[in-house]
């Protein structure tokens, strides 16, 4: 499928600069742009690149200032962001090369389920008792949805999602490929005599609202009683895990290889980092910001705070701190060397 640089611009409300009937059939990078592929520039460490790219069209800032010419074969559409741009056009072609519809052989659908309307059903799927799908929802080969579990419109779960009994699912959500939603969480109490465990029953569920995306190979754990909860517009990064009974706040994003201890409620508006452990049964307040392999062992109250290291602390004092903690062998030769011309005396 082929579109025109006037076609793309009407979509993105831009300005063509050059060619308005140079057409384009695919996406490049600008550093790597090949003849009829399509490309953006909005950092300006490429800039360079807009003077040699192969790109036929080259969506760009309207800020852009050109020091010299570009390709004859370039054409520049000019918009008020281009990387918002670049993304909206990006969205537009994930959905037209997902549209599949229609319920492919072999999976198997209780009699009890519930399907919306132009919904996709992959091979080898299994939809359980009572589970109740909504329109144009995506469910490709190999996802497992348990008994009674709901799935909102517009929503896609990838291959090998397993999806246990009685979590909620919500609209134009998007779980990836070998994430776990509703296994059990991590409860076990010690015998009177503290010599062994035993398992305490997870009753409860998981609940996503909509506008959720959660990365590959993340674990949402079920909540011993109630609900963990990921509020909308909360998105996970692979490897990701949230224990049981946690809450994440409205647009939260977390980075991978984090994790959440059960029972630990999460505000809104959260950046946490990557490899970032969190303890359970405290509370993050919102707007908080995480740094990359921070330890959380307490509540942190003040919003909008932004902490690093591990017990954290305010990234100010963690910075100050730090420049000391590089200065100790210096200063412990200092200490030796005056210890020594003391006791020379």
């Amino acid at each position: 499928m082929e579109f025109s640089a006037q076609q793309i611009a009407q979509l993105l409300n831009g300005t063509v600069e050059g060619d308005k009937n140079a057409l384009v059939n695919n996406l490049s990078k600008i550093e790597e742009g090949l003849p009829k592929t399509l490309s953006f520039l909005s950092n300006p460490k490429y800039t360079p690149y807009i003077y040699t790219t192969d790109a036929s069209i080259v969506i760009v800032n309207n800020s852009l200032v050109l020091d010299k010419p570009i390709k004859s074969t370039c054409t520049l559409i000019r918009v008020d962001n281009a990387y918002e741009s670049f993304a909206k056009l990006l969205a537009m072609y994930h959905e037209v090369k997902g549209s599949k519809t229609g319920i492919e052989q072999p999976s198997f659908i209780h009699q009890t389920a519930k399907l919306g309307t132009d919904c996709y059903i992959g091979a080898f799927a299994y939809i359980g008792q009572n589970v109740q799908i909504g329109n144009n929802v995506k469910i490709y080969p190999n996802v497992y949805v348990g008994d009674n579990c709901t799935i909102g419109d517009n929503t896609c779960i990838y291959p090998g999602v397993k999806i246990y009994h009685e979590c909620k699912i919500g609209g134009h959500c998007t779980i990836h490929s070998n994430t776990v939603i509703g296994s059990d969480g991590f409860g076990f109490a010690p015998n009177s005599q503290g010599e062994a465990f035993a398992k305490v029953p997870q009753i409860g569920n998981v609940i996503i609202e909509d506008q959720v995306e959660i990365g590959s190979n993340s674990s949402i754990d079920r909540a011993t009683m109630g609900s963990t909860i990921l509020r909308k517009g909360v998105k996970l990064d692979n490897l990701v895990q949230i224990a049981h009974n946690v809450e994440v706040g409205e647009n939260t994003v977390i980075a991978g290889l984090t994790g959440v201890a059960g029972s630990t409620k999460v505000g809104k508006n959260c950046m946490i980092a990557a490899q970032v452990g969190i303890v359970g049964h405290i509370k993050i307040a919102d707007g908080v910001k995480i740094a990359g392999q921070s330890g959380i062992g307490n509540s942190i109250e003040k919003e909008g705070d932004i902490v690093q290291g591990s017990p954290a602390f305010s990234i100010g004092d963690y910075k100050r701190s730090y420049v000391l903690f590089r200065s100790l062998p210096k200063l412990n030769d200092r200490i030796n060397d005056l210890t020594k011309k003391l006791n020379s005396k």
